[in-house]
């Protein structure tokens, strides 16, 4: 037989693929992303500041380059991370103990490429920097958005330091080397490191969020450091330099820093039992451990402990808020993208009206999302020297990680339908994100904590209270649906009698209340009056994609399309 007659007979061809959309290209993750910019820059300046005023260039230059590596490298490497767990290894090959986490290369590609893009020490580097709060949430923003498993260790890095500044007697490379470092995976002494990541162990089995039932206990020694005795269910990032744990002293719950490696190189007496098999999270390790007599440093006061880590978790939660936001962002670029590229019944997806309808909602979703995790940035950066901003950080990061938190596993399974069946397929992005979106509701206290944090501020702490109805009042007299919520909004907090059974729907109707406020405020009418129309007036349905006909569809999907170059349009 001839070689002719053996190749690729053109009666076994069965199909050719067509109307199927080609893999959205890499992209610049800031410069293309106009909703990530505006919301930015709106929150970089003073609140009385031009919004439109040019923020400092050298900005603008590390997230557009952030952004371009994210976009062009990390994408890849967060799909094998995930492909990839991490391993335990208890042993080595002669059977001594080294309680060991191998991750894979990419892990280690984007954890590198994160800290060498600050994005865990940029607000710290940047104190004097009004806005610097802002910027590095736009970091990790995009970083997330590659994958959310390297941001639990970035997320306690970056928010170890205003508990570990409260140390009297740490060595001082603790701090210096989390804010001047670089990523560095080798198991030494810290003090012999480039750089420092930390992770955070608080929970125990019989109390979960209830920290005050940890039974760890913490003996201090004649050198003024502490032995640690217990256990944690959850000890998040096992290979971390050091670890930020709550344990009992005579004077109640401290905080204690727990270094992985001792200074002469041995490993301290932490024992990893085993990793979390968990839902996503995939390229994270998460472990649980027993501390068998391990060395810790005193950080603050004995029996002030949850007061020191109160500062650290405000920081985690509004991380929540970034992390859910940027699932949700990168969902609607990969929706909008599918559904900009595949026909059906003779039109593109895009520009049939029921697509259209949920398209334009998601946009509207992410964008009030994006709206209030920025506007929290912006009351945390501006804490430190402004006690009204400080105030509103207080209770806004409650509401903001509550709200958009529980919002995210709904978008991106609308997100996924958009692709239909291959939006459920491991081959893209989106079932990862799936498997992703319920983390941060659980993660640094669940609904019902944030619900707690909520009324506890509003009833210890009056300017809390006054913050938020400014925020809330600046809106007042501009959108009629907005006025009533309002107003229904205040008879719901003066009714007290049952306040904590319907604390849920209050935390909600704020953050409603919060998100149009902050839209109104902007000067774009068309996605203000949408959401007053749709969110506040009732004027459409449970799930996503039910927005009155009278909705500009096609100028708010254009809002939220990415700007893309010349050749990809």
């Amino acid at each position: 037989m001839s070689s002719s007659t053996i190749s690729a007979p053109t009666f076994f061809k069965t199909h050719d693929v067509e109307n199927q959309p080609t893999p959205l290209p890499a992209y610049n993750l800031w410069e293309q992303d106009a909703l990530l910019k505006h919301a930015v820059l709106t929150n970089l300046t003073s609140p009385n500041a031009d919004p439109t005023t040019a923020p400092n260039a050298k900005i603008e230059t590390q997230l557009s380059t952030f952004g371009k590596v994210v976009g062009f490298e990390l994408m890849e490497h967060g799909e094998l991370a995930n492909k990839n767990k991490p391993e335990f290894h208890p042993f080595d090959r002669y059977g001594r103990r080294i309680d060991d986490v191998a991750f894979h290369p990419s892990y280690h590609a984007l954890m590198n490429a994160a800290m060498f893009g600050n994005v865990h020490n940029y607000s710290w580097q940047n104190e004097s920097q009004q806005g610097a709060h802002v910027v590095r949430a736009a970091l990790i923003f995009m970083q997330s958005q590659a994958d959310a498993g390297t941001t639990c260790p970035l997320t306690m890095t970056h928010a170890a330091i205003p508990a570990l500044r409260q140390a009297k007697d740490l060595p001082n490379y603790w701090v210096d080397k989390v804010v001047h470092g670089q990523y560095d995976s080798r198991t030494l002494a810290a003090e012999q490191k480039n750089g420092l990541s930390i992770g955070m162990g608080m929970t125990e089995k019989q109390g979960g969020s209830d920290v005050r039932r940890n039974t760890t206990t913490a003996t201090k020694q004649q050198d003024g450091s502490y032995r640690i005795v217990g256990h944690k269910f959850f000890f998040s990032a096992p290979m971390c330099d050091g670890h930020l744990i709550l344990a009992q002293t005579d004077a109640g719950l401290g905080c204690f820093l727990l270094p992985r490696v001792m200074p002469d190189g041995t490993l301290n007496e932490v024992r990893i039992q085993r990793l979390k098999d968990k839902l996503g999270d995939w390229s994270n390790a998460s472990s649980e451990v027993e501390f068998q007599g391990a060395t810790a440093h005193l950080i603050g006061e004995e029996g002030r402990g949850v007061r020191v880590i109160i500062d650290m978790v405000s920081l985690t939660r509004l991380d929540c808020m970034i992390g859910s936001s940027a699932s949700m962002r990168q969902a609607l670029v990969q929706a909008h993208h599918h559904v900009s590229n595949r026909e059906a019944f003779g039109a593109k997806l895009i520009s049939q009206p029921l697509m259209q309808n949920v398209i334009a909602d998601l946009t509207l979703e992410c964008t009030a999302s994006l709206a209030l995790t920025m506007r929290v940035a912006r009351a945390v950066d501006a804490s430190k020297t402004d006690l009204k901003e400080a105030a509103l950080a207080r209770i806004a990061t409650a509401i903001g990680k509550y709200w958009i938190c529980k919002r995210t596993p709904a978008f991106i399974n609308e997100a996924q339908e958009c692709l239909g069946g291959i939006g459920y397929v491991e081959e893209n992005i989106l079932p990862r994100l799936y498997r992703q979106a319920p983390l941060n509701s659980i993660w640094e206290g669940s609904g019902n904590v944030q619900c707690l944090d909520v009324l506890r501020a509003l009833n210890k702490e009056p300017e809390s209270k006054a913050a938020l109805f400014d925020l809330l009042n600046s809106a007042k007299g501009k959108n009629a649906f907005y006025d009533i919520h309002l107003q229904s909004l205040i008879d719901s907090f003066e009714d007290t009698a049952t306040l904590e059974i319907r604390s849920r729907i209050i935390t909600e109707q704020t953050a409603l209340a919060m998100q149009a406020a902050l839209l109104i405020n902007d000067v774009d009418n068309v996605m203000a009056d949408t959401f007053c129309e749709a969110r506040l007036g009732k004027q459409q349905g449970l799930v996503f994609g039910t927005l009155p006909a009278t909705t500009p569809f096609e100028d708010i999907i254009e809002r939220g399309a990415l700007v893309l170059k010349s050749e990809e349009k």
